[in-house]
């Protein structure tokens, strides 16, 4: 993303009623028509989309939506079609969607079922699973030492629900806290406000490569639930979800994804020349012949 035009509407609009499904189902004539198509991306989910500075984000789905827009251009014939930037959150990525407000997210997002009675959802183009982020002297190894501490983790996520799920089961007393996004729960933990944050465990290697103390901080506790990222579309528009399938399937077959997944996750990255390490998955490696857009039950 070369240049970010927030769209000073986005909290207004979010608390609007959502449109019906179907309203703005048709997203390339909606786009040709308006001259322009509007994507939503994450401001702190490294390495998928985040902000350097106040006017340049970057990121593996920032590539990857960058990618898709020049296979709009060139399908629509619009060479210069105009791009608008929203940020989005965990609560308000899919009314927005939904709505209209924007047409396009390709984040951190996971495919699930329940997600796809509003949404539609493109080929799976990572897959992740909850893990705990804590300090390294704070004792946390594993879920069982969350007993009687406080847990952070962002409001409308499926950590959310898969940490509750598991507290339950084991009949663990924890008491959990939001961050309005990932940044702002990370500083739960490194204020000592939360004893671990709960994400998707490439997030948490994100967040502790770029944060202010890397080597203070660790990544702990079993894998639970593995889950697919995948990019959000308006339910009911094959029209669009085949297009994005399309440069996502062009990306897998032709090894640019390959050499992108190498860029971001296996490479020092900016802004400080992190390097998360992190080979990829079996599920994903061969999810690059597959191609399926399964969700996560």
């Amino acid at each position: 993303m070369k240049t970010i035009r927030t769209l000073a509407s986005a909290l207004l609009v979010a608390s609007l009623p959502i449109a019906a499904a179907g309203t703005h189902a048709q997203t390339l004539e909606k786009i040709a028509a308006a001259d322009k198509i509007t994507v939503g991306y994450r401001e702190a989910a490294v390495p998928f989309s985040y902000l350097l500075g106040p006017h340049k984000a970057v990121g593996f789905s920032v590539d990857l939506t960058q990618a898709i827009v020049d296979d709009v251009r060139s399908q629509l014939k619009k060479p210069f079609l105009n791009v608008d930037y929203l940020p989005v959150t965990g609560q308000n990525r899919i009314p927005l969607l939904v709505n209209g407000t924007y047409d396009l997210e390709c984040g951190s997002t996971t495919n699930t079922s329940a997600r796809g009675k509003e949404v539609a959802f493109s080929i799976n183009f990572f897959y992740a699973g909850t893990r705990l982020l804590t300090k390294r002297d704070s004792g946390i190894k594993d879920y069982p030492d969350l007993a009687n501490k406080t847990v952070a983790s962002t409001a409308g996520s499926t950590n959310e629900k898969v940490l509750k799920k598991f507290a339950v089961d084991h009949n663990i007393d924890m008491q959990i806290v939001f961050g309005k996004d990932y940044a702002d729960a990370l500083q739960l933990v490194e204020t000592g406000r939360a004893s671990a944050l709960a994400l998707d465990d490439v997030l948490l290697y994100g967040l502790r490569a770029n944060s202010g103390n890397p080597a203070a901080l660790e990544v702990v506790g079993e894998t639970l639930q593995v889950e697919p990222y995948a990019c959000m579309v308006r339910k009911g528009d094959a029209a669009f979800k085949k297009l994005v399938d399309g440069t996502i399937t062009r990306l897998m077959k032709s090894g640019e994804f390959a050499r992108l997944y190498k860029t971001w996750f296996e490479s020092p990255i900016p802004p400080a020349g992190a390097n998360l390490a992190m080979p990829m998955s079996d599920a994903l490696r061969a999810n690059l012949k597959a191609r399926s857009d399964k969700p996560a039950q």
